[in-house]
């Protein structure tokens, strides 16, 4: 498992920005949409709010879980159904004690901490609870990531309703003046259009995406989980395999029979289960 750039997060923002301003060049000039006063209500009070909605300890999540929305971890369910059923060839083989070599080569703590558990001899239902509540645990603090962005995207667009009503009262004291009408309505309305901008395109969108990323890593924990239990319990090889398929979606499942087929192709023999 390791961390790679989610190329389509970066791409879908700098289109999304390249989109917005290159519309704004066609019909003017991209500095009447600069105004810092519009920006401090937009970002600044809808970071504030941001503070009062959460505690100082939640709201320091918020850089490292934006890095989740630009970095994915790479977990193979192909690769991790391989490694299965090589554990559980040597588990019914040489015995469960036996995978105590194979640790130190893993790097998924989650993996680790199961396998341990199954060679110290835990009872199933004590591994397999201990193992749903780290990943409750988990989803919890992924959700806790979600909620952090979901929540500025709502409060955005607001403080940018905020700014406008500002900038329409100041404009209002000023109708003695119909010169300065329409450039202060401009400047009431930029306020809006922060708003929406940073809520659609950015905020919203990373709590999708980190929703989607949450997603993927339970369903590959829950995997383990069926994994490592099946080891416990001394499944056939074969029977583990395709138990685990079922967290495979339909792309994967084809990947890995693709793979497979290759393998058996170029060592001119298909993969011997042992049924011991």
């Amino acid at each position: 498992m390791g961390q790679r750039m989610d190329s389509m997060t970066i791409l879908g923002i700098g289109l999304g920005l390249f989109l917005v301003l290159g519309s704004i060049a066609i019909g003017g000039s991209i500095l009447l949409f600069w105004n810092l006063p519009s920006l401090m209500i937009t970002v600044g009070g809808s970071f504030a709010a941001l503070l009062i909605s959460f505690q100082m300890q939640q709201i320091s999540m918020v850089v490292r879980v934006t890095k989740n929305a630009f970095f994915s971890e790479v977990g193979d369910i192909g690769e991790l159904i391989q490694l299965f059923v090589r554990l559980g060839q040597k588990a019914r083989r040489e015995g469960l004690l036996a995978l105590e070599d194979d640790l130190t080569a893993l790097d998924d703590s989650f993996l680790v901490n199961g396998l341990q558990m199954v060679i110290d001899g835990l009872d199933p239902a004590i591994v397999r609870d201990i193992m749903d509540t780290e990943i409750a645990s988990t989803a919890t603090r992924h959700r806790l990531g979600q909620d952090v962005f979901r929540t500025w995207g709502s409060l955005a667009p607001a403080f940018g309703m905020i700014g406008t009503l500002i900038g329409l009262i100041q404009m209002l004291t000023n109708l003695q003046d119909p010169a300065a009408i329409g450039p202060g309505m401009a400047v009431a309305l930029l306020t809006t259009f922060y708003g929406a901008l940073m809520a659609n395109l950015i905020f919203i969108p990373i709590a999708g995406k980190l929703a989607i990323r949450s997603d993927a890593e339970i369903a590959l924990k829950e995997a383990v989980v069926e994994g490592i239990l099946a080891i416990q319990a001394g499944t056939n090889p074969r029977i583990l395999q395709e138990k685990m398929k079922a967290f495979a979606s339909p792309s994967q499942r084809e990947k890995m029979e693709r793979k497979n087929s290759e393998q058996t192709t170029e060592s001119g023999e298909e993969v011997v289960y042992d049924n011991a």
